[in-house]
């Protein structure tokens, strides 16, 4: 059975940092296309960044301010933020695609999700 449990969120100032955590099991996501994806309420889910074996995405929004990283070993992606804003509160998931692509529509498995909350 796939899981992906995401770690790290929680409660910070507007400025301070976080670094998501998603550790996968049940199958090797090496060869796959790994995200973070968040929904505000009465938000849409927008996603935020994903990574692939070759190539990283990032939304416009959290560029410059977030980074996106792989361990195959430990089967965990991660996402690092900075200068967090008020705006990037938010339930934040992990995701995990079938191949190697990082479009929305590919991908499969999520996590439960952690909450951020950006305080100003």
């Amino acid at each position: 059975q796939v899981r992906l449990v995401e770690s790290g969120g929680g409660l910070v100032q507007a400025g301070g940092s976080l670094r998501l955590s998603c550790a996968a099991s049940g199958r090797t996501f090496s060869n796959s296309g790994m995200g973070w994806f968040r929904q505000a309420p009465g938000k849409e889910r927008e996603r935020v960044a994903a990574i692939s074996r070759s190539r990283t995405y990032y939304a416009d929004s959290m560029k410059g301010r977030f980074t996106i990283s792989r361990d195959n070993a430990k089967n965990t992606i991660y996402l690092q933020m900075n200068s967090l804003k008020p705006e990037d509160t938010a339930v934040y998931y992990c995701a995990a695609s079938l191949s190697d692509s990082i479009l929305p529509h590919a991908f499969y498995y999520w996590g439960q999700g952690t909450q951020v909350t950006v305080s100003s």
